[in-house]
Parts: structure tokens; C-alpha cells; sequence
């Protein structure tokens, strides 16, 4: 009997190396992207905890009719909030309040501090510390405690400010000028923080650009007007964009401290009247459409601001 041998090759090993390998460089690049990633993972869930779940709970208590009650069912009621809400004639004139509060803080947020920032841009070493914290004191005073202070300064018989002015108006009571009384408040609240912003954007401002335009012939006023202030407008763009978002819920301590939303209604913005429908009325899902149509429409403000702001600053690049 006669046999032959056929000699059968080895499997290749190529193609069992080359998967742990593949494993191996998925691995290590993921090891290599994921650090950033990780860094900011308690910050977003901090945002979903927060923020989101919140802002998803509003949404569905928007659609249900609730009196606030826990052993009080709530009601479906679809999208009939919104329908009452946009139907109220409360809704646009508390808007319109809105605009002219913060129509009214911006000198106090932005055109003051600009002024007092560049007047005081030479001011160095213990003067600077004591000017610092002179403009900054009224930001730590609690809201309650100035809107005492203030309630008893304007107090119509025996107030110094009537005495000063020779007058003897009742300020907070009267509707032509309740408005005016809160947006000077907050403004005097906010214009030392204000002030400082414009301060801290000044000085980022490289001064070769001063001397260059000074060795060019350009006057103090001319460097001020064409090159200070275009290289202040990332600042100025964020203190009108704090101001237009924020404005009427900085007001809110002071109204529900010396006005609750009157005289007839004259001091009820956006955020006073929601807090009314919720805990006032106890309309839970008339304040939580409130909410959320506020929300969207801050939200539309901020990103047209934002584009705007993009558009017209100018960098130090």
C-alpha cells in the first residue's frame, strides 16, 4: 500500500492580529477623546437636572389645569392655557412694561458706567481699591433691605427726596411714576457691578493702539470715539444682552417688596404676572404656559442679540 503526504499550508494568523490591533486603536482613541468630554459631563448633567427636567415638567403642566393642592387632581386641558394666555389683555401690556423697564435700565447699565469707566480709567494703586469698592457697595446691599431704605427716603411727608425737590409727590403709589421708582432702584443696584464690568473691558484694551493713533496725529477724543470704544463693544454687547434678559427679574424683589405689582397694575411685567397666575390665582397651568412662552421668547431675543452683537463688535485679534 502506497501513500502520499500533501503538505497543507498554516492558517494565516494576519487577519487574528489584525483585529485585536483594530480593538487596540479604537480603544486608544477613545482614551484619547474622551478626557475633554468627561470634564464637562457634571456640568451637563447639573443642566438636565436643573434646567431641562424643570423646563419639561413646566411644559407638561402647562397642558393640565392645576390649583396647586397635592390632593387636587390635575386636569387635562390641552393647549387651552396658551389660549386664555394670549387672549388676556394683561399679557401685552405687561409686556409693554417689560420693554420700557428695560428701556429704562440701560443708561444705568450701560451709558453711566461707560462714562465713569473712561473718566476714572487713570485712577491707580489705593484709590483704585477704595473708588472699586465704593461703586461696588451697593450690589452687596440686599434687595429688601435698599427697598426699605428707599421706601422711607421717598416717603411722601416726611422723605428726603420730597424735601430736596421741594415736592410732595407719594412716589410707589402714584402710577405715573411707581415705574420710575423701581427702575432707579434696581438701576442704583446694578450700576457699581455695571462699572466694573467696563472697567475690567478697558483695561484688556491693548494701549499700542492709542499710541500708534496718537503718534498719527489723533486727538484724545478721536482715539476715544474710533478706537477705545469699538474695542469696548464685546463688553457693551454682553452688559445689553444681560440687560435685555435680565432687566425685569431684577425688578422682581423690589416690586413685590414696596409695589406688588400696582398701583392698578402699573409695575406688573412679564415675571410679576406670571408669579400672580401661580401664587396669587393659583392657576398652575396658566403661570407654567406663562413660563414657557416667556422662555421661547427670551430664547428668540438672545440668539438675535447674540448674531447682532457677532456682527457689529470688534476684536483684539
Amino acid at each position: 500500500m502506497t501513500g502520499s503526504f500533501v503538505e497543507v499550508p498554516l492558517p494565516s494568523r494576519a487577519g487574528a492580529v489584525a483585529a485585536p490591533a483594530a480593538r487596540r486603536s479604537v480603544w486608544s482613541r477613545v482614551r484619547r477623546i474622551a478626557p475633554p468630554y468627561l470634564y464637562l459631563v457634571p456640568a451637563v448633567v447639573l443642566l438636565v437636572v436643573w434646567t431641562y427636567r424643570p423646563l419639561t415638567q413646566t411644559f407638561y403642566l402647562s397642558l393640565h389645569s392645576w390649583n396647586l393642592v397635592p390632593t387636587s387632581p390635575m386636569r387635562e386641558a390641552g393647549f387651552g392655557n396658551y389660549v386664555r394666555l394670549l387672549t388676556t389683555p394683561e399679557l401685552g401690556e405687561s409686556v409693554l412694561r417689560t420693554f420700557v423697564v428695560i428701556a429704562g435700565m440701560l443708561p444705568f447699565t450701560v451709558l453711566i458706567p461707560v462714562v465713569v469707566g473712561l473718566l476714572t480709567r487713570r485712577v491707580r494703586g489705593r484709590a483704585a481699591a477704595v473708588y472699586r469698592a465704593l461703586v461696588f457697595a451697593p450690589m452687596l446691599v440686599a434687595p429688601v433691605a435698599g427697598a426699605a431704605v428707599w421706601q422711607w427716603l421717598l416717603d411722601p411727608a416726611s422723605g428726603v427726596v420730597n424735601r430736596l425737590l421741594g415736592t410732595e409727590l407719594n412716589w410707589i403709589n402714584t402710577t405715573g411714576t411707581a415705574q420710575l421708582v423701581i427702575i432707579v432702584i434696581t438701576g442704583w443696584h446694578l450700576v457699581g457691578f455695571a462699572t466694573l464690568v467696563v472697567s475690567a473691558g478697558l483695561a484688556g484694551i491693548n494701549p499700542d493702539y492709542a499710541a500708534a493713533a496718537q503718534v498719527d496725529g489723533a486727538s484724545r477724543g478721536q482715539i476715544r470715539r474710533w478706537v477705545t470704544l469699538p474695542l469696548l463693544s464685546p463688553t457693551l454687547a454682553f452688559l445689553i444682552l444681560m440687560t435685555v434678559l435680565l432687566s425685569a427679574q431684577w425688578t422682581f424683589p423690589l416690586i413685590d417688596t414696596l409695589t406688588q405689582g400696582g398701583p392698578v397694575g402699573s409695575t406688573t411685567n412679564v415675571y410679576y404676572l406670571l408669579w400672580e397666575y401661580g401664587f396669587r390665582s393659583h392657576d398652575a397651568g396658566l403661570a407654567a404656559a406663562a413660563g414657557v412662552i416667556f422662555f421661547l421668547g427670551f430664547i428668540l431675543l438672545a440668539a438675535l442679540l447674540a448674531g447682532l452683537a457677532d456682527r457689529l463688535s470688534h476684536h483684539d485679534d
